[in-house]
């Protein structure tokens, strides 16, 4: 059988009925593949039209042109113009009779100060860029050639930096689960701070809530410029160092709060930190493990998760992303209960587990 040239036109057999069962089935159209061979130039076209301040220069103007907006942005109308294609292309511009204008994705996502702005997180989110380049080598070797490891600060500042609005969404939100505003005067240990947007979601929610801040040193320095900014630097301790080497007092808080940080630790590493954080949670207490996670089957269905996972391989020495499951089991060995899943924005996930009471304990033992 000749295969057709539109396949995306087709939708299922074709009527000349080959084969016992039928084998003559349409083929699938190649319009997946192009997206992928598109994704490259729509990253770098997403990120220049940031570093340019397109979105900023057309909130202002409105509906403009591509010669207008090129005199105002001081560059060339024509490869303006191209670029301007290009974003239409992804669906963050529309073009109206006389120029194109912001839709309201722009405005939510694109914009430094809408409501859900992913200005400063877009150019990091895929990590050192030149380490995708080298990713056949890195796959055949086990190991990236400039792993994130070897100058940590360097990677991770820009990065907290850079997720620090969309973190602080969901554990703002994720009060409507977690009911931290609740609490009576609870204490706080973040592992793996950032900027800590937990902790100043916590607390900013909290008058009575108090919190330990912890982060390698130089990433630190973030959260201590944030806290402050935000206004509940009175009532935070800093603990700089490596979350699994620094002294933890047991049994001391109330939430633990792990992150976006257990899938840089590995399948060896990140059990082991959860036994540190279940150490340090006083019974009643809970610990709190945002990230990125799959389904149990790794399928399409959790497919930003699994991208996040090849963005980890590329990039660091261990990390990986993790199973519901996976997590699920690694919080009960060590002894938490009561494990759920909550999502408080999209593809923002939060894993939570109960310390029981001491007398829960004795009875689970028994």
């Amino acid at each position: 059988m000749v295969d057709s040239p539109y396949p995306e036109l087709k939708k299922t057999h074709t009527m000349a009925h080959v084969g016992r069962p039928w084998t003559d089935y349409k083929p699938p159209t190649s319009a997946p593949v192009w997206d992928v061979v598109d994704g490259f130039g729509r990253f770098h076209a997403l990120v220049t039209a940031l570093e340019l301040d397109v979105f900023e220069a057309i909130e202002r103007a409105g509906r403009t042109d591509a010669h207008a907006l090129a005199l105002e942005l001081d560059v060339s109308a024509p490869h303006l113009d191209a670029l301007l294609d290009a974003v239409v292309a992804m669906g963050f511009l529309e073009r109206r009779a006389g120029g194109v204008e912001l839709n309201d994705t722009a405005r939510r996502y694109l914009l430094r100060d809408g409501a859900a702005s992913m200005v400063d997180l877009i150019p990091v989110s895929p990590g050192p860029l030149e380490n995708w380049r080298s990713l056949t080598d890195t796959v055949r070797k086990g190991r990236p050639a400039r792993p994130v490891e070897d100058d940590p600060a360097a990677f991770y500042v820009p990065l907290v930096e850079g997720t620090f609005t969309t973190i602080m969404r969901c554990a703002r939100r994720a009060d409507l689960q977690l009911r931290y505003t609740a609490l009576d005067r609870p204490r706080v240990l973040d592992l793996g701070a950032g900027g800590a947007p937990w902790t100043i979601a916590i607390l900013g929610g909290n008058s009575g809530a108090t919190a330990v801040v912890n982060d390698l040193p130089g990433v630190i320095d973030v959260a201590r410029r944030t806290v402050v900014e935000h206004d509940v630097a009175d009532r935070v301790e800093f603990l700089p160092g490596d979350y699994h080497h620094v002294d933890i007092e047991d049994a001391a808080y109330d939430i633990v709060v792990l992150g976006h940080v257990l899938r840089a630790e590995g399948r060896e590493a990140a059990p082991r930190l959860l036994a540190r954080a279940h150490r340090a949670v006083r019974p009643g207490g809970r610990v709190v493990v945002g990230d990125y996670f799959t389904d149990a089957r790794r399928t399409a269905a959790t497919g930003h998760a699994l991208m996040m996972g090849t963005t980890m391989m590329a990039s660091t020495e261990h990390g990986a992303t993790f199973s519901h499951d996976e997590v699920g089991s690694w919080l009960r060995d060590v002894g938490f209960t009561g494990v759920r899943v909550v999502e408080p924005i999209g593809f923002q996930q939060v894993v939570i587990g109960d310390r029981p009471t001491v007398s829960g304990e004795q009875k689970e033992e028994s």
